[in-house]
């Protein structure tokens, strides 16, 4: 009887969080950057919210193949070119030596550009309060924040990284350079005198750079929205929540007002991928073990060169009987010879993958979701960083001991077959990264329970939670008009003492002076 009322009241608190908001909401996803691995995360909050009952659409390059209920698609599939299975090895050269500038360019205003589109025109003329709330990834087209007052809704903001660091200031998350990585850096919370010098740098210039190659969306809001700005940071103030898609447990400890919310890990379950039958068979016949091998949904791994590929293949042979299940968009051009331990696939449903027992190590170049995705499901790594934070995220993984990090342009057969071998047959990996993937599912509620509240809680209080350091000027935040007074007043009193001081030393010195004076007369009459 005792176990039953217990149950009963875990069933009525459970009832009760999951269906605290029976109210449907009308909500609308703005995600128009077109590469899939900033999708995969706004894509599963979107189809979550629309199993909770809500009425979702979506506008995104990625419509749904089968749809589902309470779910619409308003699709930007063409408009510009999908970043996927066509990145090469020669491409990812020019990755490294992308400025501020053309990184903004890229990611940002041709990205505002698709406000031109039907979609979007369609969109803009939709009437004010038709939804509760509107989800736009945080990123650098901030243009589409504009939607917002256009359309008279709170705004929740999701980051599908750890915090940029261009958006610190403006939701009041305090950016200490002495003990808080740059995104650009891959530095510990722990450094170095050296390693703070360099962070200190890093962190302060590209701030002012991205801030100040952004200002030129302004023109897209007004002449989009109709909507004059001072300054596109000022859209930031449209913001009510800020999702971020990091967990103190793989990222860094950081101070964060109440209204920026860590949700790391939001796509890492997903009991809808299925594997095929012939890669199903592939693993479960995998019995001394096999290495998943991919370089996510844009680079092609084919493209590498000859011996690069080769170095590939000898490390392939070396580990047999291990098997390796590589993901290839094009095998067809593969060099001739691949052992016979390795299956190829264009295309590989990767949490099903890594959730199979006998995937024992993953080789990624890196990305955040998918290495998220191995840290849940327990797979300790080998990295090959491309660009952007994934040699950030690896140097992490390499710091925690879960992953080994390799320059994919200075590797040999042996370096690479020796890395393999420490991962597969030392239990460190493997331990630390089974205590790791504990530390980052242990929350008081699951990651998109915990977005779809605070999406919810958008929608019903609207914009509450804005830190009041984001009203302040920059010397109002660091206290430079604070301490210009108190220094002011120290230098005042020292300037008010220093009078009185001279004064006084002035008196006793016209008072000895007379004395002596006095003193001098006295023996002239003497004598």
């Amino acid at each position: 009887m005792k176990l039953s009322i217990q149950s009963l009241v875990i069933l009525i608190i459970f009832l009760g969080f999951h269906f605290h908001n029976c109210e449907a909401l009308k909500i609308l996803g703005i995600f128009p950057l077109p590469g899939r691995s900033h999708f995969i995360p706004n894509g599963q909050l979107m189809r979550s919210l629309a199993s909770r009952g809500h009425q979702v659409d979506v506008v995104s390059n990625f419509p749904l193949k089968n749809k589902i209920p309470n779910y619409t698609d308003i699709s930007l599939a063409g408009l510009s070119p999908q970043i996927t299975n066509n990145v090469s090895y020669e491409e990812t050269k020019t990755f490294t030596k992308l400025s501020m500038q053309h990184f903004v360019y890229k990611t940002g205003i041709t990205v505002c550009d698709l406000l031109s589109a039907d979609v979007f025109g369609k969109l803009l003329k939709t009437p004010k309060n038709t939804y509760d709330v509107i989800v736009v990834e945080l990123f650098t087209s901030n243009c589409f924040l504009a939607f917002g007052k256009h359309l008279n809704a709170p705004i929740v903001g999701t980051v599908l990284s750890k915090m940029h660091d261009w958006l610190y200031s403006p939701f009041g998350v305090p950016f200490n350079t002495a003990y808080m990585p740059s995104l650009f850096s891959s530095f510990s919370q722990s450094m170095t005198f050296l390693e703070r010098l360099q962070n200190t740098f890093i962190g302060t210039i590209v701030t002012p750079q991205i801030n100040y190659y952004l200002e030129i969306e302004s023109e897209y809001v007004e002449k989009y929205f109709q909507r004059k700005l001072s300054t596109i940071s000022e859209l930031y103030n449209d913001v009510a929540i800020v999702l971020v898609n990091s967990h103190h447990s793989l990222n860094e400890i950081i101070p964060t007002p109440p209204g920026v919310i860590e949700v790391g890990g939001l796509h890492v379950h997903d009991d809808q991928q299925i594997l095929s039958t012939d890669v199903q068979k592939w693993l479960d016949d995998s019995k001394n073990g096999c290495v998943y091998f991919s370089f996510g949904s844009m680079v092609r791994i084919e493209t590498y060169p000859a011996k690069t590929l080769k170095i590939f293949y000898e490390m392939f042979e070396k580990i047999a009987p291990i098997r390796v299940l590589l993901k290839i968009a094009d095998p067809t051009i593969l060099p001739m010879g691949l052992p016979n331990n390795v299956m190829t696939s264009d295309w590989l449903p990767q949490i099903a993958v890594l959730k199979h027992p006998n995937v024992k190590l993953f080789i990624t170049h890196g990305g955040l979701i998918g290495t998220q995705e191995a840290v849940v499901h327990g797979v300790p790594m080998i990295g090959f960083p491309i660009f952007g934070d994934q040699y950030t995220n690896i140097q992490t993984y390499v710091n925690k001991k879960i992953a080994i990090a390799l320059n994919h342009r200075e590797i040999t057969g042996d370096i690479l077959t020796d890395a393999v071998k420490t991962v597969l047959y030392d239990p460190t990996y493997r331990k630390n990264i089974k205590t790791l993937s504990a530390l980052f599912n242990d929350r008081p509620m699951a990651a998109m329970d915990t977005a779809i509240y605070w999406v919810e809680y958008a929608a019903r209080r609207g914009n509450i939670l804005k830190s009041p350091a984001t009203n302040l000027t920059w010397w109002q935040y660091y206290l430079i008009d604070v301490y210009a007074t108190i220094l002011f007043v120290i230098l005042f009193v020292l300037f008010v003492v220093k009078l009185i001081l001279k004064f006084l030393f002035k008196i006793v010195c016209s008072r000895k002076s007379n004395e002596a004076k006095m003193s001098i007369e006295k023996n002239k009459k003497n004598k």
